[in-house]
């Protein structure tokens, strides 16, 4: 491949289909006999966690409060080319990708396949955008949108900005980069290319931070369709995912973008929205003692500096901080929040122990994705790499209308989720 363009391995997104449900207003304390023991009390003293204006009441399930925004624009100088209206919304569930060109061919058998809804052909590579590398799709405005997050598809304004040769990049990436609206940012591929910031939309494809049109992708350095991104009717994929692995040619591959989560009333697919964790509360947890490394590991990075992208160890985002934290106890976890909410099984905030990640909707261009974690610490108390400007603190829990859910980490689970998408 050309220097400074990589094909993405793997761009997973992730979430979980179990609500957080509250059996109890939350105290700040674990329920009776919920405690872990030997758990370090860092001399915090208990404190009411935050509600916002959310309501907390016995069976309520969080994490519904969002309001929708609109996509943020930039003002456009001149006409921008024309796209085809957004006619129906799928899920982005499978992506095909190789480090060389697919054909035309392969995506319209993948097409045919039982269940298969929709299939398109794109560029997914990693390539730096003002210096730090990021996952990039190159796409056809017009057919892409829609496998988009719906407020992201349904932004006209957006999709004509990266047909006219500007690049959308996620709403995190956006503010937490402090990149302009309407500004530049540098792309390097094989060349280099200064490209105009359209606008700020969530993919919904967990990882992937900005998309440009195919022309050019394949001008940075890109091979021309090397992806296929799928779309799959829920009762057929697991058929349709072994289909497409028997299509495909020697050295491609097929990664899931969304994962099958287990729940009591069968199976269920998953990508990346609603409220955070996965799998039953009886299954393993992280070891006493690996867990209370892993704690004062976190604490010890109190006052370091929040930079987006960062995973340690002296600068973190909110995910690298967790992921970073986990490693110092041996403990593999993947890097991104809506990963880490597939970690380990969902935890009523009345059962709340120290080490549980707490987990939240911040994103208004897609509000049920989940775009920010917390490593609760107990006492009510939890500790996070919150914002560009500001440093890793310890703060009350936040339990408010962005709150999505609490995981307690399954170690198995995590490295499991790790190697899926890395």
């Amino acid at each position: 491949m050309p220097a400074g363009v990589a094909v993405l391995a793997a761009v997973g997104t992730l979430g979980g289909v179990l609500a957080a449900v509250l059996s109890s207003a939350p105290s700040g304390q674990p329920a009776s006999g919920s405690a872990r023991a030997a758990s370090p009390t860092f001399g915090l003293l208990a404190v009411k966690p935050s509600t916002g204006s959310a309501p907390v009441a016995p069976g309520l399930a969080m994490g519904n409060g969002s309001r929708l925004l609109a996509v943020p624009i930039a003002s456009s100088p001149a006409a921008e080319p024309r796209v085809a209206p957004l006619h129906r919304t799928v899920q982005a569930d499978l992506l095909i990708v190789a480090p060389f060109s697919l054909s035309e061919g392969l995506a319209a058998e993948v097409a045919r396949v039982p269940g298969v809804v929709a299939a398109e052909r794109i560029e997914a590579v990693r390539m730096s955008l003002n210096g730090s590398p990021t996952a990039v799709l190159g796409v056809d405005p017009s057919v892409f949108r829609e496998f988009a997050a719906r407020p992201t598809g349904a932004s006209n304004a957006l999709w004509q900005g990266v047909a006219a040769g500007g690049i959308a990049v996620s709403y995190t990436m956006g503010t937490e980069d402090k990149i302009k609206l309407g500004g530049t940012v540098t792309a390097t591929g094989r060349t280099t290319k200064k490209l105009r910031v359209a606008a700020f939309g969530t993919l919904g494809i967990g990882g992937v931070n900005a998309v440009v049109s195919d022309a050019t992708a394949r001008d940075l350095g890109a091979p021309a369709g090397n992806a296929i991104v799928v779309s799959v009717a829920p009762s057929d994929f697991t058929a349709a995912l072994a289909a497409a692995g028997r299509l495909i040619p020697k050295g491609a591959g097929v990664e899931q973008l969304v994962s099958l989560i287990a729940t009591g009333g069968g199976t269920s697919v998953s990508n990346g929205t609603g409220a955070a964790g996965a799998g039953q509360l009886t299954e393993s947890a992280v070891p006493q003692t690996a867990l209370n490394a892993m704690l004062t590991a976190a604490m010890s990075r109190r006052g370091m500096p929040y930079v987006w992208g960062a995973a340690g160890p002296t600068s973190f985002d909110c995910s690298g901080l967790v992921q970073w934290s986990f490693r110092q106890a041996g403990i593999l976890m993947p890097r991104v929040a809506a990963d880490q909410a597939l970690s380990g099984p969902s935890v009523p905030v009345s059962q709340l122990q120290p080490g549980d990640l707490l987990f939240y909707h911040t994103d208004p261009t897609d509000p049920g994705y989940i775009s920010h974690v917390a490593i609760y610490i107990g006492s009510g108390w939890m500790l996070q790499a919150p914002e560009p400007g500001l440093d890793v603190e310890v703060v009350p829990a936040d339990f408010g209308s962005e709150f999505a859910g609490a995981v307690r980490v399954n170690p198995a689970q995590a490295a499991a989720v790790a190697a899926r998408v890395a």
